[in-house]
């Protein structure tokens, strides 16, 4: 088991849907291309054919897993390119039936050179084959697995080797939230702060609140472009963006160019108590609308999952402490993602693997603890937050329409962001020592719940609202 997870492992920015069906195969399909580059098969490339199987093969669709692996064979960065280039490359690729690769070598590739297998391969639910040929001999045959969180593994890897550098010392080795909360003790320090003397080992100061300020502004700028876009989601739905209605009757006929002026406006603002939890509800419909829509997000710890974290952390900007600055969203991300990467090493954060309280429940057990710290709750009461937030998402199944990540994903963000909050002012009221399910208790929990849950409601769409309420319908 990993003794360290970096913040930057759990918070990637790319681009959506999703982190296991959209992320995960284009950096797969990246990475087996730059293999083929290492050992110089590339140039006697001269066919390709893809294989998915499980969640990706069943949902993929919907999820745009085969629009990714068109991006991830051209060698494409999703935390850099361009949203308008993804669908002119798409087409084009379409168009010509041809892949092409950086330096100019092109191959042909069809729609078939894609194939959605329903089985399951025995690994992990989200698997991907991909085989190369020359002259019709195969020269190359790798299979990955998607496994949440944009975090993949080949078949001959292990989760520790993926998630965890070599050979490196971290002076607080975690493995459990009961060992994260004896290192704070021991040092009197906030779980931020543990976090933050490991991410020194990998990263200086300098670099740490560069990548840290880059992962908030991507998140504030997909609030502000989500509350600023009307129209439908794409996928045959029919779903109307609800963000930029609901933003527009809380702004007031006022307007603003940027994401920084935008925050700054609402920040001066006296809202009042009953706009509080639409403004909350508004900053993560916006996120998971632009992740619908495949824009540029933050996963965290998923892109389904995308908007509870920047929502409750907003709420604590524009709503708890307008004097706030960087070093605030600095201890907000370093303490979610350290109670996110508790649940990747002890439980999961893939929906194909634990249904949804894998990606919102951890989405809001993190916000939950991050925003306890915020306002002045001590370690324990962080965990504490961390526990409730998850416990009352306990066996919350992934079941979208059409394969989608829209109905219901979008409004459970909304969900498990005011969860969160609840949570964190209830851990606030609360003597931890009183408190009878401890965080790692319920990791646990979680997990078991995960193993027996039916797979049909494990991102599928075979399962629930995915097959009582169909396109049709909509």
């Amino acid at each position: 088991m990993s003794q360290f997870i970096s913040v930057f492992d759990m918070f990637k920015i790319g681009v959506g849907p999703s982190s296991s069906h959209t992320l995960g195969p284009w950096k797969a399909a990246s990475s087996w291309i730059q293999q083929l580059r290492d050992c110089q098969k590339l140039e006697a490339l001269d066919e390709i054919r893809v294989d998915l199987y499980g969640s990706l093969s069943l949902t993929g669709k919907g999820h745009a897993t085969d629009l990714a692996i068109l991006l991830g064979l051209s060698e494409v960065d999703p935390e850099y390119i361009p949203i308008e280039d993804i669908f002119i490359i798409v087409q084009r690729i379409n168009i010509q039936e041809q892949i092409y690769f950086k330096g100019g070598k092109k191959i042909p590739f069809l729609k078939e050179s894609i194939t959605f297998n329903k089985e399951f391969l025995p690994f992990h639910p989200n698997g991907i084959t991909f085989r190369g040929f020359c002259n019709g001999e195969e020269i190359s045959m790798e299979t990955f697995y998607s496994i949440g969180g944009g975090f993949i593994v080949q078949e001959k890897d292990t989760f520790e080797k993926q998630a965890e550098p070599d050979d490196i010392l971290f002076p607080y080795p975690i493995r459990k939230a009961i060992e994260l909360e004896s290192y704070c003790e021991d040092e009197n320090i906030s779980i931020s702060a543990i976090v933050y003397k490991n991410e020194l080992v990998l990263k200086n100061a300098d670099k740490i609140d560069f990548e840290l300020n880059r992962i908030w502004q991507v998140m504030l700028e997909s609030m502000y472009l989500g509350c600023h876009t009307e129209g439908e989601l794409p996928g045959g739905l029919h779903v109307k963006r609800r963000a930029f209605d609901i933003h527009a009757k809380l702004i007031k006929g006022t307007s603003h160019t940027n994401p920084e002026d935008w925050m700054t406006a609402i920040r001066s603002t006296k809202v009042k108590f009953r706009e509080i939890l639409k403004w909350v509800s508004c900053f993560a419909l916006s996120v998971n609308e632009v992740n619908a829509s495949l824009g540029r997000v933050v996963t965290a710890p998923t892109n389904g999952s995308a908007g509870v974290i920047p929502a409750v952390l907003m709420y604590y900007l524009v709503i708890e402490n307008h004097e706030a600055d960087f070093e605030h969203v600095k201890k907000f991300l370093l303490t979610a993602g350290e109670i996110g990467s508790l649940f990747k090493k002890n439980a999961t954060i893939s929906a194909a693997m634990g249904g949804c309280q894998a990606e919102i429940g951890v989405s809001s057990s993190m916000a939950a603890a991050a925003l306890t710290e915020l306002l002045g709750g001590s370690v324990a009461q962080c965990l504490v937050a961390a526990e409730i937030a998850m416990e009352h998402h306990l066996g919350l199944t992934c079941d979208p329409i059409g394969g989608l990540v829209q109905i219901p994903c979008i409004e459970r963000n909304a969900m498990g962001a005011i969860k969160a909050i609840n949570a964190a002012e209830m851990a606030l009221d609360v003597n931890p020592k009183d408190v009878k399910v401890p965080l790692d208790k319920v990791i646990h929990t979680m997990w078991e719940t995960a193993k027996d849950m039916n797979k049909k409601y494990k991102e599928t769409s075979e399962g629930g609202l995915a097959i009582n309420v169909g396109l049709a319908d909509c």
